[in-house]
């Protein structure tokens, strides 16, 4: 019996390690085979992947309790084990505990969830703004404290690709942004245009943006490195091809980026998809 258990276990940390090796490797881009969320490449993707995990085990072992107790009612109950019904109609203790064990339950789920909720809308610590607008079909952004650099991105077609490049992730242009600074992220779309969704999984951001609105979201990248995302709203025949490509890099690699990007990209938007 021994043996057995320790075959077993083994057997799932062999499954598990199979399972996430690729999701490690290759971090901030969904992988084959994927189960799960992918790593997190912030600290609000962490807290969101320890919410689930936690809520996860609370919904198994409900589960399981009300599968075990239809099991037993239909064995202990049924017309051959129960040849004379019980008459009994109420039970005062039963019907206090199922009504104030699931209240507990959802005190228990509501006190991470609010605190999560908080942090995902706290904007009192920004350290820079970037602004992202939706168009038809790709993305265009622009930094407002760095001189308003203003620049598209366009995703990479198959054939142009280079090597470890994913496809439909890849664009011409990346978001480079600093690790370690929380980045605010405004999000609209071309008042001409439709709804997209500005989607990165593995910094737990997801904000629609509505032409004429400017919603906001936040993230904070802890490793460079690089980071894929997409729309995420049915935006028409292009909305596969939609993609987010975020590089995040030192703090002077970023400096270094923006008086680059200062000559390279003219705040009148000179390289405007239309324009390419």
């Amino acid at each position: 019996m021994n043996i057995n258990i320790c075959g077993i276990m083994k057997f799932f940390t062999f499954l598990t390690s199979f399972l996430t090796a690729n999701q490690i490797l290759a971090k901030g881009q969904p992988t084959e085979w994927q189960l799960g969320f992918q790593e997190a490449g912030s600290p609000l993707m962490q807290q969101l992947i320890d919410f689930h995990d936690f809520v996860f085990w609370i919904i198994t072992a409900i589960t399981v309790f009300v599968f075990l107790l239809l099991a037993y009612v239909c064995v202990r109950f049924s017309a051959k084990n129960n040849k004379k019904p019980s008459t009994t109609t109420h039970n005062a203790t039963l019907e206090i505990a199922w009504t104030l064990i699931p209240v507990l339950l959802l005190v228990v789920i509501a006190i991470p969830s609010f605190r999560l909720l908080y942090n995902q809308n706290d904007f009192t610590n920004i350290d820079m703004t970037i602004k992202a607008t939706g168009y038809t079909w790709w993305w265009g952004y622009e930094y407002p404290d760095h001189d308003g650099i203003t620049f598209d991105s366009v995703i990479v077609e198959e054939d142009e690709l280079e090597e470890g490049q994913p496809r439909l992730l890849t664009t011409d242009y990346q978001l480079v942004v600093p690790v370690n600074k929380n980045i605010k992220m405004q999000i609209t779309s071309d008042p001409s245009g439709v709804i997209h969704s500005w989607a990165v999984p593995s910094l737990g951001v997801k904000m629609d943006a509505i032409p004429g609105r400017l919603n906001e979201t936040y993230f904070n990248i802890k490793e460079p490195g690089m980071y894929y995302g997409q729309c995420s709203e049915l935006c028409g025949v292009g909305h596969g091809f939609m993609p987010i490509s975020i590089r995040a890099v030192t703090e002077e690699e970023f400096a270094s980026w923006v008086e680059t990007a200062k000559e390279e990209f003219a705040s009148d938007n000179n390289n405007n998809y239309a324009k390419k």
